[in-house]
């Protein structure tokens, strides 16, 4: 049993870092981009997956 419990435990970690690495280059990507339509489509992406981490 621990066996599984070490293996949820890294799914999840690695899960997180995914989650947390999407966040980060959607609000980079909000703040950098030069058209205002992009950074618009960017910051729809970032409210969608900021809603879903909670």
């Amino acid at each position: 049993m621990p066996a599984v419990l070490q293996h949820a435990a890294l799914i999840t970690a690695a899960s997180a870092t995914w989650h947390a690495l999407a966040v980060s280059t959607a609000a980079i990507t909000a703040v950098l981009a030069h058209s205002d339509a992009r950074r618009h489509d960017t910051r729809e992406v970032l409210k969608v997956l900021v809603r879903r981490s909670r």
